[in-house]
């Protein structure tokens, strides 16, 4: 008899448009032939929890403690995994992760998986000042063979009107910043553009620059949908070897 999914929870509100983007996508990529199949998810989106890249880059924990409080409401409601669609956040993973018996999903670990089955050996990293203040991917990919291409200021300008373009529901102004950004670090030499910000594919939707891409967002549903069904953490050897070694080896296969 086949187990019943697992149950996740989802810290979100970082920002609304995002989550609702991960959900969308964990839906999509759910196999599934009847309502009942589905990937069972309680969702805290409460969107006034600070700006997490600004307390970065003013050395600030302000968003910890509103995050806090999600995952308490989430241990609450007997969650077995949590995940949050948000790159930035992920700052303060150890501390979250802490706070909760349930593993936390990291998005990074699913973006790391879905390298391994499309190899790249150079990324353009576009993502918020804060998420490449605190090397979230730099820790990760580095380590595992992938360079990491950052955005040169002017390209980092795009990234945040993008950014910024989405949250004020703009998405003609966020779909032109992130077309470019894409096209300029695509310049700078990167083989794909990793979306490492919940916005960002949303800014692109529809977009011909989508193919050139790696959505963080989708790359942490899959990882979602894939728990639910009984698999292993994305960083745990569910499907492939993750150590360095093994990353390296896919990327000169």
């Amino acid at each position: 008899m086949t187990s019943p999914p697992r149950l996740i929870g989802v810290l979100g509100g970082m920002g609304p448009a995002a989550t609702v983007d991960f959900l969308a996508k964990v839906v999509a990529r759910t196999p599934a032939e009847r309502d009942q199949d589905h990937v069972p998810l309680i969702v805290y989106d409460v969107p006034q929890i600070p700006p997490r890249a600004a307390a970065i880059r003013a050395g600030s924990d302000a968003p910890l403690a509103p995050m806090l409080a999600g995952i308490q409401m989430l241990n609450k409601a007997g969650v077995e995994a949590i995940t949050i669609p948000c790159n930035t956040a992920h700052h303060w993973y150890a501390q979250l992760q802490a706070a909760t018996g349930a593993p936390i999903i990291h998005i990074a670990d699913a973006v790391l998986e879905a390298l391994r089955e499309k190899p790249v050996r150079r990324i353009g990293l576009a993502a918020t000042r804060g998420t490449i203040m605190a090397r979230i991917y730099h820790e990760r990919l580095e380590p595992a063979g992938c360079e990491v291409i950052v955005p040169e200021e002017p390209t980092q300008t795009c990234v945040d009107q993008a950014i910024d373009a989405v949250k004020a529901s703009d998405f003609v102004s966020a779909k032109t910043a992130a077309e470019q950004l894409v096209e300029r670090l695509r310049n700078a030499g990167a083989e794909r553009v990793l979306l490492a910000c919940t916005e960002l594919p949303v800014a692109l939707a529809g977009s011909v620059a989508l193919p050139h891409c790696l959505d963080a967002t989708d790359a942490l549903a899959c990882a979602t949908v894939a728990f639910s069904q009984g698999s292993k953490l994305p960083n745990s050897g569910a499907r492939r070897d993750p150590s360095p070694a093994g990353f390296q080896q896919s990327l000169s296969s």
